[in-house]
């Protein structure tokens, strides 16, 4: 699942196009096999094949393809996510290994606002609804400023993790002549 590619293409890619270009054989990869079977296994075993670093892309650029679209989007993710607590685990964790504490704060303060306003602790309580910022003023007025700040920090984000990928390439793609 390393990426192929020139050095003169792996130069040329800006920060945004590295970012997806890593991503993309995994995604896809993960897409085939739960297409075959959608099964827990098949999620821990794709995972475990990953390096440390594509395990940290994968899990972030999973995130933020979904909260990226709108606040409603951000919040219901957000806690979706925060719902499965080793998911939410890695992809704080994934934050880290990339050294980007801005991003990795403002998850932990959007956990304490979720969970502030009785956000589940398990799917099995998960009743969470895009529809809640329209009914909870209190709720809508905390996840307003979270949002902006993600939509602030997101493009330095990706840029520090694709800061990481250019000087650890190896552990995402194979330079070939």
């Amino acid at each position: 699942m390393i990426v192929q590619m020139t050095k003169q293409e792996f130069d040329s890619l800006n920060d945004e196009a590295l970012f997806h270009a890593c991503f993309k054989p995994l995604i896809l990869d993960y897409k085939h096999r739960m297409a075959q079977e959608n099964s827990t296994m098949v999620k821990v075993h794709f995972y475990k094949e990953l390096t440390s670093g594509q395990k940290a892309l994968f899990v972030f650029h999973i995130y933020y393809d979904h909260v990226i679209e709108s606040e409603a989007e951000f919040y219901w993710w957000s806690a979706y996510f925060i719902a499965q607590p080793k998911i939410w685990s890695a992809i704080k964790t994934g934050l880290q290994y990339f050294g980007e504490g801005n991003m990795f704060h403002l998850l932990e303060e959007t956990e304490s606002v979720i969970k502030r306003h009785n956000g589940p602790s398990s799917l099995e309580k998960f009743v969470v609804k895009r529809e809640d910022l329209q009914n909870n003023k209190e709720l809508s007025e905390s996840i307003k400023p979270l949002y902006s700040n993600f939509n602030e920090i997101a493009n330095l984000t990706i840029k520090r993790i694709s800061d990481f990928i250019r000087f650890n390439h190896e552990d995402f793609i194979k330079i070939i002549d």
